[in-house]
């Protein structure tokens, strides 16, 4: 019996109805603040990945799905979403037409990593993206509306929030972090060896135990922010406080990726275990130009939503639509012109097989139909249909030519 392939899940049933009512709650609240959707490949070339995520991150240098297709390309599966909504905001030129796009998108990401509780080498993410808007107070936006998403689900979450400065600041405290981690080279592990050469920085994102150890007194990027980057994190922890959103500093908070800058944040659970980030963004205002776009200011975040799965509360219940089923093989094509009357307005699921009123009665539980929609031999003598109102419980016999008139 062929399977699927470790780590690239099915979604059925109950778990899908759970992913369905999470895309709807998220894009309704993305559409309130303003965004757009957007649909970016699965494919893609894979230098986007390289020059955008970068080398020095496990996504590209052990984790992608990368081959040479059949045109001789190098290409992968898309490990996030964010590069891939950015080469389409340059590709289509957007950035020459100025001004602010905001945009939203949902889908499947591909990692070869080692597949455990809420994390998957098929996953879905909801990702949010905003380019043109220079100001602190977009950030704040994007926390704010992860914080609605959460609210909405009945998620609760802890946030974390860091600086990774800029253009200014960074110089000077990398050299310092290298420093620092030279200081210590015998007992690092070799990834953050690897990281020291690449993008210093990343050391602080190791989940090596020894390494966080060695990590608690290297210097801290929020003691080395300039006056701007501190002016916008302070700015940023005010919004916050006025809006009744807690957070947390955390200097380690780095996020996995290389084209941040300033701000970053990161909501966590504390109940999925070990990995317990659940969404995470920041503002990335160099990616556009490492694309080879206009210098364009950019922020955005990213849900994991399988690891939200478990942690939604989902809403009662509610019965809606019709069943419908015949008791007389001869009642079938009347009770199919009915489904089609009412499938321009509501929902209408058929059952083929004749039955007992009984048995139609289960079938519309089964599926929590509000109506359950019969005819037999009695409704056709009459040229009319039996309902059920399974809330009201309330019955009529209605002429077929008066049915969803």
């Amino acid at each position: 019996m062929i399977q699927s392939l470790r780590g690239m899940n099915d979604i059925l049933s109950e778990e899908y109805e759970r992913f369905e009512y999470f895309l709807s709650v998220a894009s309704t609240i993305a559409k309130r603040y303003g965004f757009h959707y957007i649909e970016t490949p699965l494919l893609e070339e894979t230098a986007l990945f390289k020059r955008s995520v970068g080398e020095s991150s496990d996504i590209v240098g052990k984790e992608m799905y990368q081959f040479i297709d059949k045109g001789e390309n190098d290409v992968c599966l898309r490990p996030e979403g964010t590069a891939g909504v950015v080469r389409a905001f340059v590709q289509h030129k957007l950035d020459k037409k100025g001004g602010i796009h905001r945009f939203y998108y949902h889908g499947p990401m591909f990692r070869y990593e080692r597949p455990q509780k809420g994390r998957l080498r098929e996953f879905h993410q909801f990702g949010v993206e905003s380019f043109g808007v220079d100001s602190v107070y977009e950030d704040a936006l994007m926390i704010m509306m992860v914080a609605d998403i959460l609210k909405a689900l009945g998620i609760g979450y802890r946030l974390k929030l860091n600086s990774l400065g800029d253009q200014h600041c960074m110089p000077e405290y990398r050299k310092k972090l290298v420093t620092f981690i030279e200081s210590c080279d015998d007992a690092i592990c070799g990834d953050c060896e690897r990281r020291k050469l690449i993008n210093p920085i990343r050391v602080l994102d190791c989940k090596n135990e020894q390494c966080q150890n060695l990590y608690t007194n290297a210097p801290k990027l929020l003691d080395n922010l300039c006056d701007g980057c501190q002016n916008d994190f302070d700015t940023l922890k005010t919004i916050l406080d006025q809006h009744n959103i807690a957070y947390e500093i955390d200097t380690n908070l780095v996020r996995g990726l290389d084209y941040y800058s300033k701000t970053a944040f990161e909501f966590v659970s504390d109940n999925i275990g070990s990995q317990s980030a659940i969404a995470g963004g920041g503002r990335y205002d160099r990616l556009i130009e490492f694309l080879d776009g206009k210098p364009t200011p950019a922020v955005g975040f990213a849900l994991g939503i399988e690891r939200l799965m478990e942690l939604i509360i989902m809403p009662e219940p509610v019965r809606e639509g019709y069943y419908l089923g015949a008791m007389d093989v001869a009642a079938l094509i009347p009770i199919l012109l009915c489904a089609e009357k009412i499938r321009r307005s509501d929902k209408a699921v058929v059952e083929y097989e004749p039955r007992s009123l009984k048995a139609h009665l289960k079938g519309a539980d089964r599926i929590n139909a509000r109506y359950c929609a019969v005819i037999g031999e009695n409704e056709l003598t009459q040229n009319s249909i039996w309902v059920k109102d399974l809330v009201e419980k309330t019955e009529s016999l209605i002429p077929l030519n008066d049915f969803f008139v």
